[in-house]
């Protein structure tokens, strides 16, 4: 009985959407806990109305904390939204674009754009959060939060999760160029519900 082989690119397929599946559940678990700042934010909110326009008691803390909670939202979530594909596209494009032209751009994207602005990040950013780390910045109000290093650090996490998670995307797209179809894009199913990656 004659076996039909595997081509040889296949268990290297196999593999890299493995490692892009971990990276994606590594990201998703991240989005998921942050995303609860949402939450938080509701509540801080209001109870700042509250204190404010019922006890007339004002919370430079409080509206601090807010502000602390939004930039993290926005910073540790990036490489969340391209798990769940909510970054902006052109959508009359890539909604009749080729599997195969989708991950060429793909590749591309990541190429030219993602990677080279994420690294610039880096260099740039650096310096700055190195500064704030070595004298521990504060707020520059006597009542606020004296965690003000710890925002901008934030920066560099942003741009390490744009980093890994361009890897994932490429992986992704190489896979699929070479014919191996990932069952669940993104970790997703097709009603967008997310999926226990093992």
């Amino acid at each position: 009985m004659a076996w039909r082989r595997a081509p040889p690119f296949a268990k290297g397929s196999a593999e890299m959407l493995q490692i892009a599946r971990k990276i994606d559940a590594l990201t998703s678990g991240l989005g998921r806990i942050v995303a609860w700042g949402t939450v938080i934010i509701a509540v801080l909110q209001f109870a700042g109305v509250i204190m404010r326009y019922v006890f007339g008691i004002g919370s430079v803390w409080m509206q601090e904390s807010i502000t602390y909670i939004f930039a993290s939202l926005f910073m540790l979530t990036v490489g969340y939204g391209f798990v769940v594909d909510a970054h902006v596209r052109v959508d009359i494009w890539h909604s009749i674009a080729s599997p195969r032209a989708k991950a060429i751009v793909t590749i591309l994207g990541t190429l030219v754009f993602l990677w080279p602005v994420a690294i610039l990040l880096v260099v740039e950013a650096t310096p700055y959060v190195a500064r704030s780390v070595a004298i521990l910045e504060g707020s520059r109000e006597t009542a606020g939060i004296p965690a003000l290093f710890v925002l901008k650090a934030e920066i560099l996490v942003f741009a390490l999760l744009l980093l890994v998670q361009g890897v994932s995307q490429v992986l992704r797209a190489v896979a699929a160029l070479r014919g191996e179809v990932d069952d669940a894009p993104h970790g997703l199913d097709k009603h967008g519900l997310e999926k226990a990656v093992h």
